[in-house]
């Protein structure tokens, strides 16, 4: 099984007319996702690798359907565009783009909490479902379906592990990407739920980093679950105050530090990785 995406999840590109909409498009399709459409306003009749371009989302939904768009859009635009999805009923919303002003942010989590919908990010690589579905900007190659579920705030660190995991044989049930900006759609516990709720993943990876306390709150979740989880942490040697490319990423009044993250998941039963490396042999032991 997989969480939030598998392979009859239909996909809408916005801003697929765009550099980088174009390449992921090409790479989610190449993955196997079931793109249904993309919206480019003032370009509807075009196409892109074969997927259809509509001048809005309304136009989208009543040609192909669509269960998750995937946003690759100007900071500034993507409020307008995550509602128009919101109001024509998509369920599942994936922000790529970073810096998104945070009033705006706010107000896509308040009406997305209202309506029951699910955002991912922003700025996030997105998630897949390995073998089922890709929405987002994550290499192809390094996943493998597997049991392992896979949460993190990082991009590059979750490819690395998600790699280690493939090459010891340990594939991916669905790995998400939370998003670096301060204020994101899900959190750890959000994910976590659901993992712990899904009959075939059978242990989790939590992959932090320093700032804020995200950590220190799934860690209480974490002591509730019956399934293994094992964590990595980015920012050990990271100084205080200074913000560490995400903007959620930063050390405040004392709180948010990596030894007070490593200490809470450790006290939760969470088993602590020293290096990214060491993530497969934890799983083994804890399996």
């Amino acid at each position: 099984m997989a969480i939030i995406i598998d392979e009859s999840t239909r996909v809408l590109v916005q801003g697929i007319t765009g550099n980088q909409g174009r390449f992921h498009t090409r790479q989610m399709l190449e993955y196997g996702s079931n793109i249904t459409g993309g919206v480019s306003p003032g370009k509807g009749g075009q196409e892109v690798g074969g997927v259809p371009v509509y001048n809005t989302v309304a136009e989208a939904m009543a040609a192909g359907g669509v269960d998750a768009a995937v946003l690759f859009i100007p900071a500034p635009a993507v409020k307008d565009a995550a509602f128009e999805n919101m109001e024509n009923g998509v369920k599942t919303i994936v922000i790529i783009t970073e810096h998104v002003p945070v009033h705006d942010a706010m107000d896509i989590m308040a009406y997305a909490a209202d309506k029951g919908i699910t955002v991912v990010g922003p700025n996030t690589f997105g998630l897949i479902s390995p073998g089922k579905c890709k929405i987002g900007i994550m290499p192809n190659q390094i996943y493998k379906p597997g049991t392992i579920g896979i949460v993190a705030r990082s991009g590059t660190l979750s490819y690395e592990i998600a790699n280690s995991l493939s090459a010891a044989g340990m594939g991916q049930s669905t790995v998400i990407g939370l998003g670096g900006d301060r204020i994101v759609g899900l959190s750890f516990v959000d994910v976590l739920e659901r993992f712990e709720a899904d009959a075939e993943t059978e242990a989790v990876v939590l992959v932090g980093e320093i700032g804020g306390n995200a950590e220190e709150v799934a860690s209480d979740y974490i002591s509730k679950m019956t399934k293994p989880v094992v964590a990595f942490l980015a920012g050990k040697s990271a100084p205080p105050g200074k913000r560490m490319g995400h903007a959620g990423a930063i050390i405040e009044r004392g709180m948010g530090t990596y030894d007070g993250k490593v200490a809470a998941l450790s006290g939760s039963g969470a088993h602590v990785a020293r290096l990214p490396w060491e993530v497969p042999e934890l799983l083994k032991k804890a399996l």
